[in-house]
């Protein structure tokens, strides 16, 4: 009978958990990735995610597929990727959304900032600022103005509670000092449908929906909410620049995968995800409609980590200013 002395003993305990991760490493992956996204397909954060997947699966060597599963803000599909299997084949996808959720909702089926793995971020996508065809306003500062006078009158769409649509929308009635009527859609498109087709007034959303939509001219574009004006729509002032200073809303998206994978996972994750993001067809595709790939050290699961935690507090004071909560 052999007796293991203490130090052999945790020597064996520490190769048993190593090794195993070590040939994840080297057979991931194997089969399909699912990449899960929060919202429903055809939306921007949609668009993002089957970019990105497309390139991630050829520096993979295998298929990424995108799983839409929208509702709730986002946080179904969050906590369905929390709860999913550590091993590196459920991923999500998520923007903003993920840092609002804690301030947003009182009873939360995930922590955003204990239930994940971070593998990095990835795109930022800047909004716009937007009105029906018809809509009296001329400039952004008629806009204003007007949002200022008819106040409840107006009629601002936004695809649902969380998404980055009604937060901007928030954001935008506090620097102004109005108070309109929100009228929540399920998704992106009908909210930007109603808008086209007349049914409400104004609408913030990301210029990855709306580009081809200003420049058929099919919506008025008021302004851009960055801190600087954008190379897809050059004409277009920012939101600081009309008189509504330190405005900025960028709805910025990161990977994440569930608590536990595999560090040599990650990094192979991380890896694949950082050559899609220097991949031309993908930087170019995403530029086209105003999407920035971000810059690399944010790329990392450090830098990811730190701007959530930051985006976290940020929103959470002007949630609670807001009063804005969910169930």
């Amino acid at each position: 009978m052999k007796i293991f002395r203490l130090p052999m003993l945790v020597a064996v305990l520490c190769m048993a958990v190593v090794l195993p991760q070590t040939a994840a490493a080297q057979t991931y992956p194997n089969k399909t990735i699912t990449l899960v996204v929060p919202f429903a397909a055809g939306g921007p954060t949609d668009m993002v995610g089957r970019v990105v997947a497309q390139s991630m699966g050829v520096a993979l060597g295998q298929t990424v597929v995108v799983e839409n599963r929208a509702g709730a803000g986002g946080t179904l599909a969050s906590a369905y990727v929390a709860r999913a299997s550590a091993d590196g084949y459920t991923l999500l996808l998520h923007h903003i959304g993920m840092s609002t959720a804690p301030g947003l909702y009182r009873k939360l089926a995930f922590d955003p900032l204990k239930d994940f793995e971070y593998i990095g971020q990835l795109a930022d996508v800047p909004m716009t600022l937007i009105g029906r065809p018809d809509l009296p306003a001329k400039t952004p500062q008629d806009l204003i103005a007007y949002l200022k006078r008819e106040n409840t009158k107006v009629n601002l769409s936004h695809a649902g509670l969380g998404a980055a649509s009604q937060l901007c929308g928030m954001l935008l009635q506090q620097a102004v000092g109005a108070e309109v009527t929100t009228v929540p859609f399920q998704g992106t498109a009908p909210a930007l449908t109603a808008l086209i087709g007349g049914q409400v007034d104004v609408m913030c959303d990301q210029t990855a929906q709306t580009v081809p939509h200003i420049k058929a001219g099919k919506v008025k574009l008021y302004a851009v909410t960055t801190a600087q004006r954008l190379k897809a729509l050059p004409d277009a002032p920012t939101l600081r620049e009309v008189g509504l200073k330190d405005f900025e809303v960028v709805v910025w998206h990161g990977l994440y995968a569930p608590k536990g994978t595999p560090a040599p996972v990650l990094n192979r994750l991380n890896a694949a995800m950082r050559d899609a993001l220097k991949d031309p067809a993908l930087v170019k595709r995403l530029d086209e409609v105003g999407v920035r790939v971000v810059q690399e050290s944010l790329q990392t699961p450090d830098g990811l980590r730190n701007h959530l935690r930051e985006e976290v507090e940020r929103w959470g004071a002007l949630i609670r200013k807001a009063g804005t909560y969910a169930d």
